[in-house]
Protein backbone atom coordinates (compact mmCIF):
# COMPACT_ATOMS: atom_id res chain seq x y z
CA UNK A 1 0.00 0.00 0.00
CA UNK A 2 1.25 3.54 -0.66
CA UNK A 3 2.88 5.57 2.01
CA UNK A 4 0.40 7.93 2.71
CA UNK A 5 -2.56 5.35 2.87
CA UNK A 6 -1.02 2.12 4.84
CA UNK A 7 -1.65 3.94 8.17
CA UNK A 8 -5.57 4.54 7.38
CA UNK A 9 -6.07 1.08 5.84
CA UNK A 10 -4.44 -0.69 8.57
CA UNK A 11 -7.28 1.14 10.68
CA UNK A 12 -9.95 -0.42 8.45
CA UNK A 13 -8.28 -3.65 8.65
CA UNK A 14 -9.28 -3.28 12.50
CA UNK A 15 -12.31 -2.17 11.96
CA UNK A 16 -12.93 -4.84 9.42
CA UNK A 17 -11.82 -8.02 11.77
CA UNK A 18 -12.03 -6.21 15.59
CA UNK A 19 -15.98 -6.96 16.17
CA UNK A 20 -17.48 -8.02 19.43
CA UNK A 21 -17.79 -11.49 17.73
CA UNK A 22 -16.13 -13.18 15.40
CA UNK A 23 -18.17 -12.95 12.06
CA UNK A 24 -20.29 -10.29 13.64
CA UNK A 25 -20.88 -6.70 12.90
CA UNK A 26 -17.15 -5.35 12.29
CA UNK A 27 -15.63 -2.70 14.61
CA UNK A 28 -12.97 -1.67 16.93
CA UNK A 29 -9.63 0.96 16.77
CA UNK A 30 -6.15 0.84 15.42
CA UNK A 31 -5.28 2.90 18.68
CA UNK A 32 -2.27 0.66 19.57
CA UNK A 33 -2.84 -1.95 16.42
CA UNK A 34 0.62 -1.14 15.48
CA UNK A 35 2.70 -1.07 18.72
CA UNK A 36 4.21 2.34 18.43
CA UNK A 37 2.22 4.10 20.59
CA UNK A 38 -0.80 5.98 18.62
CA UNK A 39 -3.35 8.52 20.54
CA UNK A 40 -4.69 7.94 23.89
CA UNK A 41 -8.05 8.61 24.58
CA UNK A 42 -9.60 8.19 28.00
CA UNK A 43 -7.31 9.08 31.04
CA UNK A 44 -6.49 9.05 34.67
CA UNK A 45 -5.55 12.17 36.89
CA UNK A 46 -4.06 10.07 39.92
CA UNK A 47 -6.21 7.11 39.15
CA UNK A 48 -6.05 6.12 43.08
CA UNK A 49 -8.43 8.96 43.81
CA UNK A 50 -11.29 6.83 41.58
CA UNK A 51 -12.74 3.94 42.32
CA UNK A 52 -13.36 2.25 39.01
CA UNK A 53 -16.97 0.49 38.80
CA UNK A 54 -16.93 -2.51 40.80
CA UNK A 55 -16.88 -5.51 37.90
CA UNK A 56 -19.35 -8.24 38.26
CA UNK A 57 -19.36 -10.48 35.58
CA UNK A 58 -22.88 -12.16 34.21
CA UNK A 59 -23.80 -15.38 35.53
CA UNK A 60 -26.57 -15.90 32.97
CA UNK A 61 -24.28 -18.13 30.71
CA UNK A 62 -21.54 -20.56 30.90
CA UNK A 63 -19.10 -20.36 27.64
CA UNK A 64 -17.69 -23.83 26.93
CA UNK A 65 -14.18 -21.82 27.23
CA UNK A 66 -13.98 -19.44 29.85
CA UNK A 67 -12.61 -16.47 29.34
CA UNK A 68 -10.45 -14.61 32.32
CA UNK A 69 -10.17 -10.76 33.03
CA UNK A 70 -6.66 -11.11 31.96
CA UNK A 71 -8.41 -10.87 28.50
CA UNK A 72 -8.53 -14.35 27.24
CA UNK A 73 -12.20 -14.29 25.52
CA UNK A 74 -14.49 -16.91 26.52
CA UNK A 75 -15.37 -19.26 24.12
CA UNK A 76 -19.04 -20.38 22.51
CA UNK A 77 -19.43 -23.26 20.02
CA UNK A 78 -23.13 -22.14 19.87
CA UNK A 79 -25.84 -19.80 20.44
CA UNK A 80 -26.91 -20.28 24.18
CA UNK A 81 -30.03 -22.33 23.99
CA UNK A 82 -33.09 -20.58 25.48
CA UNK A 83 -31.60 -16.93 25.54
CA UNK A 84 -32.46 -15.03 28.83
CA UNK A 85 -33.69 -11.69 29.49
CA UNK A 86 -30.36 -9.34 31.17
CA UNK A 87 -32.80 -6.11 31.82
CA UNK A 88 -35.78 -6.34 33.96
CA UNK A 89 -38.21 -3.88 31.70
CA UNK A 90 -37.51 -1.54 28.92
CA UNK A 91 -35.49 1.33 29.92
CA UNK A 92 -36.89 4.10 27.95
CA UNK A 93 -40.29 6.55 28.60
CA UNK A 94 -38.91 9.18 26.03
CA UNK A 95 -37.53 9.25 22.83
CA UNK A 96 -33.52 9.64 22.74
CA UNK A 97 -31.08 10.99 20.06
CA UNK A 98 -27.59 10.06 19.45
CA UNK A 99 -24.79 10.42 17.13
CA UNK A 100 -22.68 7.57 16.23
CA UNK A 101 -20.97 6.28 13.40
CA UNK A 102 -21.17 3.13 10.90
CA UNK A 103 -18.65 0.92 9.28
CA UNK A 104 -21.00 -0.82 6.91
CA UNK A 105 -23.35 0.57 4.49
CA UNK A 106 -25.61 2.38 6.20
CA UNK A 107 -29.27 1.05 6.94
CA UNK A 108 -32.38 2.03 5.94
CA UNK A 109 -33.63 4.62 7.92
CA UNK A 110 -35.91 4.28 10.95
CA UNK A 111 -39.02 5.23 8.94
CA UNK A 112 -38.52 2.22 6.71
CA UNK A 113 -36.14 -0.43 8.95
CA UNK A 114 -38.61 -3.15 10.40
CA UNK A 115 -35.48 -4.21 12.66
CA UNK A 116 -35.04 -0.80 14.28
CA UNK A 117 -38.79 -0.52 14.34
CA UNK A 118 -38.42 -3.12 16.86
CA UNK A 119 -35.84 -2.30 18.55
CA UNK A 120 -37.68 0.80 19.69
CA UNK A 121 -40.38 -1.03 20.20
CA UNK A 122 -38.56 -3.10 22.92
CA UNK A 123 -36.64 -0.30 24.22
CA UNK A 124 -39.99 1.58 25.16
CA UNK A 125 -39.70 4.57 22.99
CA UNK A 126 -37.73 5.75 20.08
CA UNK A 127 -33.80 5.51 19.47
CA UNK A 128 -32.91 8.68 16.79
CA UNK A 129 -29.76 7.93 15.00
CA UNK A 130 -27.90 10.50 13.39
CA UNK A 131 -25.20 8.20 12.04
CA UNK A 132 -21.97 9.13 10.48
CA UNK A 133 -19.50 7.10 8.23
CA UNK A 134 -15.49 6.88 7.51
CA UNK A 135 -14.16 9.19 6.80
CA UNK A 136 -16.01 12.30 7.96
CA UNK A 137 -17.26 11.51 11.22
CA UNK A 138 -14.90 14.51 13.33
CA UNK A 139 -16.33 16.83 10.69
CA UNK A 140 -19.59 16.12 11.88
CA UNK A 141 -19.12 15.73 15.62
CA UNK A 142 -17.73 19.12 15.61
CA UNK A 143 -20.54 20.86 13.69
CA UNK A 144 -22.82 19.06 16.33
CA UNK A 145 -20.91 20.25 19.10
CA UNK A 146 -20.72 23.71 17.58
CA UNK A 147 -24.62 23.86 17.44
CA UNK A 148 -27.14 25.04 20.69
CA UNK A 149 -28.50 21.21 20.50
CA UNK A 150 -26.50 18.37 21.23
CA UNK A 151 -28.22 14.72 20.99
CA UNK A 152 -27.93 12.76 24.01
CA UNK A 153 -25.31 10.86 23.19
CA UNK A 154 -22.63 11.26 21.49
CA UNK A 155 -19.90 8.56 20.78
CA UNK A 156 -16.45 9.97 21.12
CA UNK A 157 -13.70 7.60 19.17
CA UNK A 158 -10.40 7.64 20.15
CA UNK A 159 -8.37 7.56 17.59
CA UNK A 160 -9.93 10.10 14.99
CA UNK A 161 -8.25 13.55 16.16
CA UNK A 162 -10.84 15.31 18.06
CA UNK A 163 -9.20 17.66 19.97
CA UNK A 164 -9.76 19.06 23.49
CA UNK A 165 -11.30 16.55 24.71
CA UNK A 166 -11.24 17.30 28.62
CA UNK A 167 -11.91 20.84 28.31
CA UNK A 168 -15.06 19.68 26.05
CA UNK A 169 -16.27 16.94 28.27
CA UNK A 170 -16.16 19.29 31.19
CA UNK A 171 -18.02 21.97 29.56
CA UNK A 172 -20.41 20.10 27.33
CA UNK A 173 -21.17 16.55 28.81
CA UNK A 174 -22.18 14.80 31.84
CA UNK A 175 -19.91 13.37 34.68
CA UNK A 176 -21.59 9.87 35.43
CA UNK A 177 -18.85 9.24 38.37
CA UNK A 178 -21.40 9.36 40.90
CA UNK A 179 -24.23 7.23 39.32
CA UNK A 180 -21.13 4.72 37.84
CA UNK A 181 -18.47 4.71 40.62
CA UNK A 182 -17.65 1.63 42.91
CA UNK A 183 -20.91 -0.98 43.46
CA UNK A 184 -23.10 2.41 42.22
CA UNK A 185 -22.74 0.75 38.56
CA UNK A 186 -23.84 -2.71 40.09
CA UNK A 187 -27.78 -0.74 39.53
CA UNK A 188 -26.75 -1.61 35.92
CA UNK A 189 -25.65 -5.34 35.95
CA UNK A 190 -24.74 -5.56 31.89
CA UNK A 191 -22.85 -2.48 32.97
CA UNK A 192 -21.09 -4.08 35.60
CA UNK A 193 -20.01 -6.73 33.68
CA UNK A 194 -17.27 -4.30 31.92
CA UNK A 195 -14.37 -5.42 32.73
CA UNK A 196 -11.96 -2.91 34.83
CA UNK A 197 -9.53 -2.58 31.83
CA UNK A 198 -12.64 -0.80 29.59
CA UNK A 199 -13.76 1.02 32.30
CA UNK A 200 -10.24 2.89 32.64
CA UNK A 201 -10.68 3.95 29.05
CA UNK A 202 -13.86 6.17 29.60
CA UNK A 203 -11.79 7.82 32.46
CA UNK A 204 -10.54 11.34 32.14
CA UNK A 205 -9.67 14.12 35.50
CA UNK A 206 -10.58 11.38 37.50
CA UNK A 207 -13.96 11.18 36.18
CA UNK A 208 -15.97 8.66 34.44
CA UNK A 209 -17.86 10.31 31.53
CA UNK A 210 -19.64 7.22 29.56
CA UNK A 211 -19.75 3.52 29.11
CA UNK A 212 -16.95 2.10 27.30
CA UNK A 213 -17.56 -0.04 24.06
CA UNK A 214 -15.11 -3.04 24.61
CA UNK A 215 -13.80 -4.74 21.50
CA UNK A 216 -11.19 -7.10 21.35
CA UNK A 217 -8.50 -7.04 23.49
CA UNK A 218 -6.11 -8.80 21.30
CA UNK A 219 -3.57 -6.27 19.07
CA UNK A 220 -1.83 -7.15 15.44
CA UNK A 221 -1.04 -10.46 14.66
CA UNK A 222 0.65 -12.06 11.73
CA UNK A 223 -1.01 -15.13 9.83
CA UNK A 224 -0.10 -17.43 7.54
CA UNK A 225 -1.72 -20.38 4.94
CA UNK A 226 -0.84 -23.56 6.31
CA UNK A 227 -0.56 -24.76 2.67
CA UNK A 228 2.08 -22.64 2.03
CA UNK A 229 4.01 -22.38 4.98
CA UNK A 230 3.94 -26.81 4.74
CA UNK A 231 7.11 -26.06 2.34
CA UNK A 232 9.17 -24.77 4.56
CA UNK A 233 8.35 -27.06 8.08
CA UNK A 234 5.34 -24.56 9.16
CA UNK A 235 4.85 -20.88 9.87
CA UNK A 236 5.93 -21.29 13.62
CA UNK A 237 9.47 -20.00 14.03
CA UNK A 238 12.13 -19.81 16.74
CA UNK A 239 14.79 -17.40 15.61
CA UNK A 240 14.48 -14.21 13.24
CA UNK A 241 16.90 -15.84 10.73
CA UNK A 242 15.29 -19.08 10.53
CA UNK A 243 11.95 -17.10 9.25
CA UNK A 244 14.22 -14.98 7.19
CA UNK A 245 15.36 -18.18 5.42
CA UNK A 246 11.71 -19.76 5.34
CA UNK A 247 10.90 -16.33 3.61
CA UNK A 248 13.37 -16.33 0.92
CA UNK A 249 12.56 -20.27 0.46
CA UNK A 250 8.72 -19.00 0.05
CA UNK A 251 9.32 -16.46 -2.55
CA UNK A 252 9.87 -16.76 -6.64
CA UNK A 253 8.63 -15.97 -9.76
CA UNK A 254 5.43 -14.61 -8.49
CA UNK A 255 4.98 -15.77 -5.19
CA UNK A 256 5.79 -13.46 -2.24
CA UNK A 257 6.47 -14.84 1.50
CA UNK A 258 4.98 -10.94 2.91
CA UNK A 259 2.27 -8.57 2.37
CA UNK A 260 4.34 -5.08 1.54
CA UNK A 261 2.42 -3.66 4.61
CA UNK A 262 5.61 -2.65 6.16
CA UNK A 263 4.81 -0.60 8.94
CA UNK A 264 2.64 -3.70 10.23
CA UNK A 265 5.33 -6.16 9.66
CA UNK A 266 7.89 -4.14 11.27
CA UNK A 267 5.40 -4.06 14.58
CA UNK A 268 5.72 -7.87 14.15
CA UNK A 269 9.40 -8.27 14.35
CA UNK A 270 9.56 -5.36 16.91
CA UNK A 271 7.80 -7.81 19.27
CA UNK A 272 10.68 -10.62 18.50
CA UNK A 273 13.24 -7.52 18.98
CA UNK A 274 11.63 -6.64 22.58
CA UNK A 275 10.38 -3.36 21.27
CA UNK A 276 7.58 -2.11 23.97
CA UNK A 277 4.26 -1.71 23.44
CA UNK A 278 3.85 2.15 22.46
CA UNK A 279 5.90 3.24 25.73
CA UNK A 280 8.28 2.07 28.17
CA UNK A 281 8.37 3.12 31.71
CA UNK A 282 11.71 3.60 33.14
CA UNK A 283 12.71 3.04 36.94
CA UNK A 284 12.25 6.72 37.42
CA UNK A 285 8.66 6.45 36.17
CA UNK A 286 9.82 8.41 32.99
CA UNK A 287 8.87 7.63 29.40
CA UNK A 288 10.54 6.51 26.45
CA UNK A 289 8.93 6.01 23.07
CA UNK A 290 9.13 3.02 20.92
CA UNK A 291 10.57 5.06 18.61
CA UNK A 292 13.57 5.78 20.75
CA UNK A 293 14.58 2.12 21.33
CA UNK A 294 17.32 0.03 19.71
CA UNK A 295 14.76 -2.44 19.78
CA UNK A 296 12.71 -0.83 17.15
CA UNK A 297 15.81 0.38 14.98
CA UNK A 298 16.66 -3.40 14.98
CA UNK A 299 13.23 -4.37 13.65
CA UNK A 300 13.52 -0.95 10.84
CA UNK A 301 16.84 -2.90 9.73
CA UNK A 302 15.40 -6.33 10.15
CA UNK A 303 12.40 -5.26 7.88
CA UNK A 304 15.14 -3.18 5.50
CA UNK A 305 17.05 -6.59 5.08
CA UNK A 306 13.62 -8.85 3.72
CA UNK A 307 13.19 -6.07 1.24
CA UNK A 308 16.31 -6.08 -0.40
CA UNK A 309 16.02 -9.70 -0.25
CA UNK A 310 12.66 -9.23 -2.38
CA UNK A 311 10.47 -11.33 -0.29
CA UNK A 312 7.39 -8.71 0.37
CA UNK A 313 5.19 -8.47 -2.23
CA UNK A 314 6.23 -5.42 -4.34
CA UNK A 315 3.51 -3.27 -5.19
CA UNK A 316 2.98 -0.84 -1.86
CA UNK A 317 -0.90 -0.49 -2.94
CA UNK A 318 -1.99 -3.72 -3.06
CA UNK A 319 -5.44 -2.84 -0.37
CA UNK A 320 -5.73 -6.27 0.69
CA UNK A 321 -3.59 -9.01 0.68
CA UNK A 322 -5.85 -11.65 1.96
CA UNK A 323 -6.60 -12.86 -1.15
CA UNK A 324 -3.71 -13.64 -2.16
CA UNK A 325 -2.83 -15.46 1.37
CA UNK A 326 -5.53 -17.83 0.50
CA UNK A 327 -4.47 -18.79 -2.45
CA UNK A 328 -1.29 -18.66 -1.82
CA UNK A 329 0.25 -16.18 -3.91
CA UNK A 330 1.39 -13.85 -0.35
CA UNK A 331 2.42 -16.39 2.22
CA UNK A 332 1.23 -14.73 5.51
CA UNK A 333 -0.07 -10.61 6.41
CA UNK A 334 -0.82 -9.09 9.59
CA UNK A 335 -4.32 -8.67 10.73
CA UNK A 336 -5.50 -7.93 14.23
CA UNK A 337 -6.58 -10.26 16.84
CA UNK A 338 -6.38 -14.37 16.53
CA UNK A 339 -10.31 -13.60 15.77
CA UNK A 340 -9.31 -12.29 12.64
CA UNK A 341 -9.02 -15.81 10.69
CA UNK A 342 -12.76 -15.83 10.66
CA UNK A 343 -11.94 -13.18 7.43
CA UNK A 344 -9.61 -16.14 5.22
CA UNK A 345 -12.74 -18.92 6.29
CA UNK A 346 -15.35 -16.21 4.33
CA UNK A 347 -12.84 -16.44 1.38
CA UNK A 348 -12.26 -20.25 1.34
CA UNK A 349 -13.92 -22.29 3.77
CA UNK A 350 -11.74 -25.25 3.85
CA UNK A 351 -8.73 -22.97 5.10
CA UNK A 352 -8.04 -22.07 9.09
CA UNK A 353 -5.02 -19.91 9.07
CA UNK A 354 -2.00 -20.11 11.45
CA UNK A 355 -1.25 -17.27 13.54
CA UNK A 356 2.50 -17.09 14.44
CA UNK A 357 3.39 -16.90 18.11
CA UNK A 358 6.31 -14.69 19.02
CA UNK A 359 9.57 -15.72 19.20
CA UNK A 360 13.05 -14.16 20.46
CA UNK A 361 14.73 -12.92 17.74
CA UNK A 362 18.29 -14.99 18.58
CA UNK A 363 16.27 -17.68 20.68
CA UNK A 364 17.07 -16.78 23.86
CA UNK A 365 15.37 -13.09 23.96
CA UNK A 366 11.93 -13.23 25.71
CA UNK A 367 9.34 -11.81 23.10
CA UNK A 368 6.59 -9.48 23.92
CA UNK A 369 3.30 -9.78 22.60
CA UNK A 370 1.49 -6.21 21.81
CA UNK A 371 -2.19 -6.18 24.08
CA UNK A 372 -4.76 -3.90 22.05
CA UNK A 373 -6.42 -0.94 23.64
CA UNK A 374 -9.29 -2.63 24.05
CA UNK A 375 -12.15 -0.76 23.74
CA UNK A 376 -13.55 1.98 20.58
CA UNK A 377 -13.95 4.92 22.72
CA UNK A 378 -16.71 5.72 24.88
CA UNK A 379 -20.50 7.88 24.59
CA UNK A 380 -20.73 10.56 26.96
CA UNK A 381 -23.97 12.16 27.90
CA UNK A 382 -24.98 15.88 27.65
CA UNK A 383 -25.56 17.49 30.50
CA UNK A 384 -29.37 16.65 31.69
CA UNK A 385 -31.10 15.82 35.05
CA UNK A 386 -30.85 13.11 37.28
CA UNK A 387 -34.20 11.18 35.79
CA UNK A 388 -32.88 11.67 32.00
CA UNK A 389 -29.28 10.37 33.49
CA UNK A 390 -30.90 7.23 34.97
CA UNK A 391 -33.01 6.35 31.61
CA UNK A 392 -29.83 6.89 29.52
CA UNK A 393 -27.91 4.47 31.80
CA UNK A 394 -30.52 2.11 31.35
CA UNK A 395 -30.43 2.78 27.68
CA UNK A 396 -26.87 1.99 28.03
CA UNK A 397 -27.15 -0.73 30.34
CA UNK A 398 -29.33 -2.81 27.65
CA UNK A 399 -27.26 -1.91 24.73
CA UNK A 400 -24.46 -3.64 26.54
CA UNK A 401 -26.12 -6.68 27.18
CA UNK A 402 -23.73 -9.91 27.06
CA UNK A 403 -23.73 -12.54 24.78
CA UNK A 404 -26.58 -14.95 24.29
CA UNK A 405 -29.15 -12.79 26.02
CA UNK A 406 -32.75 -11.85 24.60
CA UNK A 407 -31.29 -8.19 24.51
CA UNK A 408 -28.22 -9.33 22.31
CA UNK A 409 -30.60 -11.14 19.75
CA UNK A 410 -32.72 -7.81 19.61
CA UNK A 411 -29.87 -5.62 18.86
CA UNK A 412 -27.90 -7.71 16.91
CA UNK A 413 -30.65 -9.96 14.72
CA UNK A 414 -33.90 -8.15 15.04
CA UNK A 415 -37.04 -10.56 15.34
CA UNK A 416 -36.89 -14.43 15.33
CA UNK A 417 -38.17 -15.34 11.76
CA UNK A 418 -38.41 -11.77 10.62
CA UNK A 419 -34.90 -10.61 10.15
CA UNK A 420 -33.53 -13.86 11.41
CA UNK A 421 -34.30 -17.46 12.32
CA UNK A 422 -32.47 -20.56 14.19
CA UNK A 423 -30.49 -23.53 12.12
CA UNK A 424 -30.86 -26.66 12.95
CA UNK A 425 -28.12 -25.63 16.02
CA UNK A 426 -30.11 -23.04 17.38
CA UNK A 427 -27.96 -20.56 15.76
CA UNK A 428 -29.44 -17.10 14.20
CA UNK A 429 -28.99 -16.76 10.83
CA UNK A 430 -30.00 -13.69 8.91
CA UNK A 431 -32.78 -13.90 6.55
CA UNK A 432 -32.58 -12.02 3.57
CA UNK A 433 -34.45 -9.01 5.27
CA UNK A 434 -32.32 -9.15 7.81
CA UNK A 435 -29.66 -9.23 5.58
CA UNK A 436 -30.54 -5.93 4.28
CA UNK A 437 -32.32 -3.93 7.44
CA UNK A 438 -28.94 -5.31 10.13
CA UNK A 439 -25.62 -4.57 9.21
CA UNK A 440 -25.63 -1.03 8.84
CA UNK A 441 -27.65 -0.86 12.29
CA UNK A 442 -25.93 -2.99 13.60
CA UNK A 443 -22.57 -1.51 13.42
CA UNK A 444 -23.87 1.53 14.55
CA UNK A 445 -25.21 0.55 17.35
CA UNK A 446 -22.08 -1.35 18.30
CA UNK A 447 -20.36 1.36 18.09
CA UNK A 448 -22.32 3.42 20.98
CA UNK A 449 -22.44 0.63 23.42
CA UNK A 450 -21.00 -3.09 23.33
CA UNK A 451 -20.73 -6.00 25.98
CA UNK A 452 -17.24 -7.51 26.14
CA UNK A 453 -16.07 -9.50 23.35
CA UNK A 454 -16.44 -13.29 22.77
CA UNK A 455 -15.04 -16.35 20.82
CA UNK A 456 -18.09 -17.53 18.31
CA UNK A 457 -18.16 -18.99 15.23
CA UNK A 458 -21.27 -21.14 14.35
CA UNK A 459 -20.29 -22.71 11.35
CA UNK A 460 -16.72 -23.73 12.72
CA UNK A 461 -17.21 -24.24 15.90
CA UNK A 462 -13.57 -26.14 16.53
CA UNK A 463 -12.20 -22.38 14.98
CA UNK A 464 -13.34 -20.90 18.39
CA UNK A 465 -11.47 -23.99 20.25
CA UNK A 466 -8.32 -23.19 17.98
CA UNK A 467 -8.71 -19.26 18.94
CA UNK A 468 -8.93 -19.73 22.48
CA UNK A 469 -5.79 -21.96 22.76
CA UNK A 470 -4.06 -19.01 20.61
CA UNK A 471 -5.12 -16.85 22.86
CA UNK A 472 -3.79 -18.40 25.75
CA UNK A 473 -0.65 -18.25 24.08
CA UNK A 474 -0.14 -15.07 23.10
CA UNK A 475 -1.25 -14.15 26.62
CA UNK A 476 2.33 -15.44 28.10
CA UNK A 477 4.24 -12.59 26.31
CA UNK A 478 1.45 -10.30 26.84
CA UNK A 479 1.91 -6.65 27.47
CA UNK A 480 -0.02 -3.55 27.32
CA UNK A 481 0.53 -0.28 26.43
CA UNK A 482 1.30 1.82 29.40
CA UNK A 483 -0.72 4.55 28.53
CA UNK A 484 -3.48 3.16 27.98
CA UNK A 485 -6.35 4.54 29.79
CA UNK A 486 -4.83 7.85 30.08
CA UNK A 487 -4.62 11.39 28.01
CA UNK A 488 -2.34 13.85 26.05
CA UNK A 489 -4.24 16.68 24.64
CA UNK A 490 -0.99 17.05 22.45
CA UNK A 491 -1.11 12.92 21.32
CA UNK A 492 -4.87 13.86 20.55
CA UNK A 493 -4.07 16.92 18.28
CA UNK A 494 -1.04 16.03 16.53
CA UNK A 495 -0.21 12.56 17.29
CA UNK A 496 -1.70 10.97 14.05
CA UNK A 497 0.52 13.50 11.84
CA UNK A 498 3.75 12.83 13.89
CA UNK A 499 3.15 9.12 13.25
CA UNK A 500 1.98 9.42 9.79
CA UNK A 501 5.37 11.39 9.18
CA UNK A 502 7.88 9.18 10.99
CA UNK A 503 6.44 6.02 9.34
CA UNK A 504 6.79 7.47 6.24
CA UNK A 505 10.76 7.52 6.78
CA UNK A 506 10.38 4.35 8.32
CA UNK A 507 9.17 3.05 4.37
CA UNK A 508 11.91 5.12 2.93
CA UNK A 509 14.45 3.37 4.87
CA UNK A 510 12.84 -0.12 4.51
CA UNK A 511 12.61 0.12 0.91
CA UNK A 512 16.10 1.80 -0.16
CA UNK A 513 14.60 5.08 -0.95
CA UNK A 514 16.51 6.54 2.00
CA UNK A 515 19.61 5.43 4.03
CA UNK A 516 19.30 4.60 8.09
CA UNK A 517 20.65 7.95 8.46
CA UNK A 518 17.43 9.68 7.74
CA UNK A 519 15.83 7.56 10.87
CA UNK A 520 17.50 9.46 13.79
CA UNK A 521 16.80 12.56 11.79
CA UNK A 522 13.19 11.50 11.54
CA UNK A 523 13.41 11.17 15.49
CA UNK A 524 14.11 14.21 15.87
CA UNK A 525 11.69 15.74 14.45
CA UNK A 526 8.65 13.51 15.96
CA UNK A 527 9.94 14.69 19.45
CA UNK A 528 10.51 18.92 18.65
CA UNK A 529 6.82 18.37 16.53
CA UNK A 530 5.08 17.46 19.76
CA UNK A 531 6.98 13.66 20.81
CA UNK A 532 8.71 15.31 23.97
CA UNK A 533 5.53 17.74 24.97
CA UNK A 534 3.20 14.04 24.57
CA UNK A 535 5.92 12.33 26.43
CA UNK A 536 5.36 15.13 29.58
CA UNK A 537 1.45 14.70 29.04
CA UNK A 538 1.50 11.03 29.71
CA UNK A 539 4.44 11.59 32.54
CA UNK A 540 1.98 13.29 34.43
CA UNK A 541 -0.90 11.22 34.18
CA UNK A 542 0.77 7.31 34.66
CA UNK A 543 -1.42 5.67 37.30
CA UNK A 544 1.22 4.63 40.08
CA UNK A 545 0.11 1.05 39.56
CA UNK A 546 1.64 0.60 36.19
CA UNK A 547 4.44 -1.25 36.58
CA UNK A 548 8.46 -0.78 35.57
CA UNK A 549 8.73 -2.33 31.93
CA UNK A 550 10.75 -5.60 31.78
CA UNK A 551 13.28 -5.38 29.58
Amino acid sequence: MSRSTESKFSRRRFLEFGGAVAGAAALGSALTACGDGGAASGGAKASGELKLPTYQPFGGLRPELAGAESGLEPGFLRFPENAIASVKAPPLKNAVTALTETFATPPPPMGSNPMWQALNRALGAELRLTIGTDPGYPEKFATLLASDSLPDLMWLPPNQGIPNVGPMLEAKFQDLTSYLSGDAVLEYPNLAALKPASWKTAVLNGKIWGAPIPSTPFGQVMMGNPKTWAKVGGLQCQTAEEFFAKCKELTGGVNYALEPAIINMIHMFGEWFGCPNGWRVNKDRSLTHNYETDNYKAAVEYAAKLWAAKVFYPDLNLADATPKVVNGQIAAQVVVGPRATSGFRAADPSLFVDTLIPFGWDGKAKPIYDMGYGTVGFTPFKKTDEGRIRELLALMDYLSAPFGTKEYLQKNFGTAGEQYNLDAKGNPVLTPAGTQQAPGLVSALEIMNSPESVIFNPAFPDDTKKIHATEQKLLEFAMRNPTAGTYSDTSSKVGPKLTSAFRDTVVDIVTGRKKMDAYDEALSRWKSGGGDKMRGEFEAVLPANVPVTQS
